[in-house]
């Protein structure tokens, strides 16, 4: 009974700026006792096939976006706090097996290799006007029909781009992870969240392995590509994409991948509930102590911290999400809701899910807040993984259909 009940508190704790929080279970070692597992980073080519600075104004702010595609709907994909775009990786892969379409993922103002004037400025107002500005600037003023995508932070600014109706061929909104309530409640454990992570890496490899094995990012394939987008280095004070090899790229996938094979035997509206996990009784250290893993140190002067320091940007986040799900319930196209957990929904979107104002899909089991770099489930029955989840590709080839 007190595990079932502390489970319960852990998950209404979401983290609204995208990070996770730590879990009981985030020290295992992925993939099991004794297993090698490579952390070495993965070069963005491995998953996109370009990426671009758009720059949107006189001031020379530039974003970078990384595409997939060059026919069909536009996926317009939009990170969590502290992470960038390269956290869509292996689902720009996946989706674009599944169904034909393009995909743009965005690095928000003040992440990855975006550069702007005021990167501390992460209001709404100014992120949602980012996001309009560079879709226009890559595809002019009549971009293909669009299905917005954000995920957490990134979640409310698809919101919130929306409704400035800015971009008049928006088809489709989804927002993982994201509900008012739930995020205004968690604002206030989010300080001393930051600070408990580690603020400076050696090296790639062991930032890596340490999102890995904290939790952050529960998939290590993913961990590889996203995590230098996440990080500068001290050294040249640039984005530690740059620092990444070409030929650094691994040959085979491995299991906790995603592949269009697994995932297109998903039926549309299939419910996928999620399960009890174990409880696991004890303590976790407080860092991995393994010797293989030496716990980074504040000393070096050399190495990587994180690209964004979002402890500055407190007083902007209540208004990401503030009025958001009225806000979502009163825009006038499709919407998909999509949650880690069954219990994350607050009264107003209870009341509008009820009255079939938009679809919700609750995530499959063993999933993080970090849904878009999740594993898929593994169990030997089933096929269900991430990407149909996260977009039910029969509800986006409805809204292309449409369009």
């Amino acid at each position: 009974m007190e595990a079932s009940a502390l489970k319960k508190v852990r998950n209404k704790l979401v983290t609204p700026l995208g990070i996770p929080p730590p879990s009981s279970r985030s020290f295992a070692r992925p993939g099991g006792i004794g297993k090698k597992r490579d952390y070495t980073p993965v070069h963005w080519s491995r998953y996109f096939t370009s990426s671009e600075k758009v720059i949107v104004n006189e001031d020379g702010d530039s974003f970078q976006v990384y595409r997939r595609g060059s026919s069909g709907p536009l996926l317009v994909l939009l990170h969590g706090g502290g992470f960038s775009a390269l956290s869509w990786a292996l689902f720009a892969e996946c989706i674009e097996g599944l169904i034909s379409c393009q995909v743009l993922a965005i690095d928000m103002r003040g992440h990855g290799d975006s550069k702007t004037h005021n990167d501390e400025n992460l209001s709404a107002e100014t992120q949602a006007e980012d996001v309009v500005s560079v879709v226009k600037h890559v595809f002019g003023s009549d971009p293909p029909p669009i299905v917005l995508i954000g995920h957490s932070m990134g979640g409310a600014i698809a919101v919130h781009a929306t409704a400035t109706e800015q971009l008049p061929t928006i088809a489709g909104l989804i927002v993982i992870d994201v509900v008012e309530g739930t995020a205004m409640e968690a604002l206030a454990s989010m300080q001393s969240f930051l600070r408990s992570r580690p603020k400076h890496f050696h090296s790639l490899e062991q930032a890596i392995e340490w999102s890995v094995r904290s939790g952050q990012i529960r998939n290590a394939d993913s961990a590889r590509v996203s995590m230098p987008g996440q990080l500068t280095s001290d050294v040249t004070g640039q984005c530690a994409t740059s620092e990444v090899s070409t030929t650094a790229t691994p040959t085979v996938s491995s299991p906790g991948g995603f592949t269009p094979q697994a995932v297109t035997s998903m039926k549309h509206g299939e419910c996928i509930n999620e399960e009890d996990e174990q409880e696991k009784t004890e303590t976790p250290p407080a860092f991995p102590t393994e010797p293989s893993f030496s716990p980074p140190s504040v000393k070096d002067k050399t190495g990587y911290r994180w690209r964004i320091d979002l402890t500055k940007t407190e007083h902007q986040w209540p208004g990401w999400f503030h009025g958001l799900s009225a806000t979502f319930l009163a825009i006038p196209v499709a919407k998909l809701l999509l949650l880690a957990g069954i219990d994350r929904l607050d009264k107003e979107l209870t009341i509008g899910q009820m009255q079939g104002e938009f679809r919700r899909q609750t995530a499959i089991s063993k999933v993080s807040h970090s849904i878009i770099e999740s594993p898929p489930c593994h169990q030997p029955s089933t096929v269900e993984s991430l990407c149909p989840d996260v977009l039910r590709v029969k509800f986006i080839n409805e809204l292309c259909t449409k369009s």
